[in-house]
């Protein structure tokens, strides 16, 4: 797998920015299949840091309904998988900068 289909897009919630602030952890969506070397190696290319750690997720996809003039509609929303990068110490990722 190609080191640009690996990751997907960093995940910006306030969870991900506490622990991005208290614990040098970034998150980011992956690709399905990528594993955790290949996630390192990503990381590490394109943001310039030295990675320590990699944990992956896969979130399960959640079913929605909503109630329209027609009727409910029922979907599901996509699976994905998530990586948390911790780096060193004194290293960062700006994430905000690309906005």
């Amino acid at each position: 797998m190609k080191l640009t289909e690996v990751l997907v897009k960093p995940i910006l919630t306030e969870k991900a920015n506490s622990q991005q602030e208290k614990l040098r952890k970034y998150s980011f969506k992956v690709d399905r299949r990528a594993n955790k070397l290949e996630i390192k190696k990503a990381v590490e290319e394109f943001y310039g840091v030295s990675v320590i750690d990699v944990n992956t997720a896969v979130v399960p996809g959640k079913n929605k309904t909503r109630y329209t003039k027609a009727g409910f509609i029922q979907g599901q929303k996509p699976a994905f998988k998530k990586a948390m990068v911790t780096v060193a110490e004194g290293e960062s990722i700006d994430l905000y900068s690309n906005i």
